[in-house]
């Protein structure tokens, strides 16, 4: 009995995803719940597991193809694992076997190319009927690779090859062609359309962290006993902003037609840079959450990003976000806001610089701040503030404790 694979239901913040990864193939035994497919969405990347348990016997929608909600993508019959891997494995067999007779008997020179190779490659060029002495083999000690075998085959296309190198006559250079993932795409469209709807605009100032580092040195191992993550800069931050946006709500707000939209609560995006790109997790209700609790999530949420394990509702939403350039050493930049948000904090990284302060000339630990900000609804004065704000709570953080 065929099962169908299907796609689950997308968000209404999500309209269509694409098949970044069949981790399995036709023929292949599966365990009911094990991951089949992992399918790439604008926020986040989607591992669909096995509906039962039993074989791989159809893919309908290959690799880098756009998928949408209940979509039938293959179909999996049940039937016992050991004998459906063993049928595969005689399958293997009888094909590299079969091709290489044919080759041995045509041309001996392709022959010893031709078990220069592993199954995985041989099975590939049986299914597509591929000439051997088309191929040039790159792999070590003359081995033929699957990309030698993708880079001649007649009957290559598009969504045969994800990734096709081209190398010049002396081989000392190379152009990758890689198609761009959906992620990609939609971080590339949110930018542009950011770019061309919003009056964007970008103010600065830069803050002592003298206190913070301070508070940090001396807690830090407690802290880290205690709640089992470590203290870092964040956390600050986010309370910092929350205590600004209460005094100055229209940075918390969005532009919804001819409305300004003020949120009443405050969810902050944090911008975390994963494998397949810049992700925005939330942490919900922050202005409700104490430091730790901040600092716990954050981490929680950044983790998941980096092993691509973000739900979509750990994605939506968000009034305000926060980014930090400086985990990279970036020292300043113009941070571009998460629409429909209406503003965004870049952090930039701590260096040690000369600033006078009592009337003399000392050696503090500064960080360059931005804010961008949608000048259509934000003015200048209220963006300035409103960084001033953050800027006096972050070098005088009992004003955290005492809510000024």
């Amino acid at each position: 009995m065929a099962i169908d694979i299907k796609i689950p239901e997308f968000s209404e913040s999500i309209s269509e995803g694409t098949i970044s990864t069949w981790l399995k193939k036709v023929g292949d035994p599966v365990d009911e719940g094990e991951t089949l497919v992992e399918i790439e969405t604008d926020k986040v990347v989607l591992e669909i597991p096995s509906p039962a348990t039993g074989v791989i016997e159809k893919i309908i929608k290959n690799e880098n193809e756009v998928v949408n909600s209940h979509e039938v993508i293959g179909s999996l019959a049940e039937s016992d694992q050991v004998d459906a891997k063993q049928s595969e494995q005689n399958f293997d067999q009888e094909v590299s076997s079969d091709v290489e007779k044919v080759i041995t008997e045509n041309n001996d020179e392709s022959a010893a190319d031709y078990k220069k190779t592993s199954p995985a490659v041989r099975k590939i060029i049986a299914e597509k009927n591929i000439d051997i002495d088309g191929i040039t083999p790159t792999g070590k000690n003359n081995r033929i690779t699957k990309q030698d075998v993708s880079a001649s085959s007649s009957k290559q296309s598009p969504a045969d090859v994800v990734s096709t190198a081209i190398s010049s006559s002396d081989d000392s250079n190379e152009v990758e062609r890689v198609p761009m993932s959906s992620l990609r795409k939609k971080i590339s469209d949110r930018l542009v359309s950011a770019q061309q709807e919003y009056a964007m605009l970008t103010t600065f100032n830069e803050v002592n962290m003298s206190e913070i580092l301070s508070i940090r040195s001396k807690n830090k191992e407690q802290f880290l006993e205690q709640h089992d993550v470590k203290l870092g800069f964040m956390s600050f931050f986010v309370l910092a902003a929350i205590e600004a946006l209460k005094a100055y709500p229209v940075l918390n707000a969005s532009i919804d037609e001819n409305d300004i939209v003020y949120h009443r609560y405050v969810d902050v995006g944090i911008a975390v840079s994963a494998e397949r790109g810049l992700v925005v997790p939330v942490v919900r209700n922050a202005d409700a959450k104490s430091l730790s609790s901040i600092e716990i999530e954050i981490n929680q949420l950044a983790t998941k990003a980096r092993e691509n394990k973000l739900s979509i509702d750990e994605l939506i939403g968000g009034t305000f976000t926060i980014t930090n350039g400086g985990v990279f050493g970036s020292m300043l930049s113009t941070p571009i806001v998460n629409p429909p948000q209406s503003a965004i904090l870049g952090m930039h990284s701590i260096e040690k610089r000369p600033i006078v302060k009592d009337d003399e000339i000392v050696i503090a630990p500064m960080m360059y701040l931005a804010l961008s900000y949608d000048h259509r609804i934000i003015d200048g004065r209220e963006a300035v503030l409103f960084l001033s704000h953050i800027k006096r709570i972050i070098e005088d953080p009992i004003q955290l404790l005492l809510h000024l």
